[in-house]
């Protein structure tokens, strides 16, 4: 056991420099999303770019409290946290501030905080805790159980927020499952649930049950034995996609709001409507396309100086990336976030502690749904869901959560040498 002299010890300085990285790149981008000519100034705090430095420098302030605080600490008070921040999530929905069309911020003054963004590391902190304890195995169903609370209680909260962008993170919990030995199956299946959901709404549905009757018909008589149970199994199987698929209509007009039944019709091209609520969308992708090979340059982009796009200091940030930096530069953002996932992953499988690893893991898994979520909002590829670019999209609750999540890493990560 190697006893660490300063907070700096054993520290990675790969994540430390793609952190500085993609925050400096992000803050120039919502510079040039909101630039106004009337305040050129970077420095400006009137202005969205000026207060997003604040949020920069505060977030170093709470990246340096994480450093100089003892690593056994997080996982100590894991519990702790996550019934803060539940609290917090409750207490939104009384007392908290309406903003588009969701009751999810807490107003101090000129500032707004939203608790759902702190639930992230507060549940990736409980979950690490639980599954890191003696004589835990996620096959057994009392530990899916109590795994399965720390993300619905979160989720719950925040659909009643109606934020549902936020809420649906946390099924990218499931990742984190499955490396600590979830059966593969349960990932297929909600891969296979959100497809036939999808399906489900373009094609007829004794169409759609045909086809999945006769496929497991084909893996039952030339994959798998010839048993009664798997008979009765691929038989269940059938059932429940059936029932599924004939539910999702229910799901679509009772469950969903109105904005997001029509952003999956213009995604699936069921609706076509460029000028209303495909719009967002419609312009981000000709932003993202006029800015060619090499883009059009800093400050030069025609789509964002003349606000075509909306949100796009925010949900919509990338589209910024792509008309000025074009596709050199949205390549290098891409790569430096896929760069910070890996070795993200690659440091958590060094672990000596379980703990870190599964934290590890959780904090990859938040990165990469963001991430793709976010990007693939911006090429039109995904449903318009409203979460933000992590690092990048205008806002202080997203960017000291993922400062938190991020350094709580490092900080257990610096101390892998020591006995957790």
């Amino acid at each position: 056991m190697r006893e660490q002299r300063t907070i700096f010890d054993n520290i990675d300085w790969q994540l430390v420099f793609l952190y500085f990285a993609l925050v400096l790149f992000g803050w120039m981008n919502i510079y040039a999303a909101v630039y106004n000519e009337d305040h050129k100034s970077i420095f400006d705090f009137s202005q969205q770019y000026g207060k997003q430095l604040i949020w920069i420098v505060t977030s170093l302030v709470l990246a340096l409290i994480i450093l100089i605080t003892d690593a056994k600490f997080y996982s100590a008070f894991a519990y702790v946290f996550f019934g803060l921040v539940m609290f917090s999530l409750v207490a939104v929905l009384v007392i908290g501030n309406k903003t588009s069309g969701a009751q999810s911020w807490f107003e101090i003054g000129a500032f707004k905080i939203q608790p759902a963004e702190f639930a992230k590391f507060a549940t990736n902190l409980a979950v690490a805790k639980y599954l890191s304890m003696q004589n835990i195995n996620i096959r057994q169903f009392r530990t899916k159980v109590v795994v399965g609370s720390f993300l619905i209680f979160p989720l719950l909260a925040i659909l009643l927020q109606n934020d549902t962008g936020s809420a649906i993170v946390f099924v990218c919990f499931v990742f984190v499952l499955y490396r600590e030995g979830l059966s593969g199956s349960v990932l297929l299946m909600g891969v296979g649930l959100a497809f036939l959901f999808f399906m489900a709404l373009l094609v007829e549905k004794f169409v759609l049950i045909g086809v999945i009757a006769g496929v497991s018909a084909l893996v039952y008589y030339l994959v798998m034995k010839k048993t009664r149970k798997n008979l009765i199994i691929i038989s269940a199987i059938v059932v429940g996609a059936s029932g599924f698929v004939y539910s999702v209509d229910k799901i679509f007009t009772d469950v969903l709001e109105s904005h997001q039944k029509d952003r999956i019709n213009v995604l699936i091209g069921k609706e076509v409507d460029p000028k209303g609520v495909g719009y967002n969308v419609n312009q981000s992708k000709i932003a993202i396309g006029s800015g060619g090979f090499m883009g059009k340059g800093f400050l030069q982009g025609t789509q964002t100086k003349y606000d075509f796009v909306p949100e796009q200091s925010t949900d919509f940030i990338f589209c910024t990336i792509g008309e000025e930096w074009g596709f050199v530069g949205s390549t290098i953002v891409v790569f430096l976030f896929l760069w910070m996932m890996v070795r993200i992953i690659i440091i958590s499988e060094r672990q000596r502690s379980d703990f870190t690893r599964i934290y590890g893991y959780g904090l990859a898994s938040i990165l990469f749904f963001h991430f793709t979520i976010n990007v693939g909002m911006a090429l039109g590829i995904l449903p318009v869901i409203g979460i933000p670019l992590p690092f990048f999209s205008y806002g202080g609750s997203s960017l000291w959560s993922f400062t938190i999540l991020f350094f709580i890493f490092i900080k257990l990560d610096s101390y892998r040498l020591n006995l957790l």
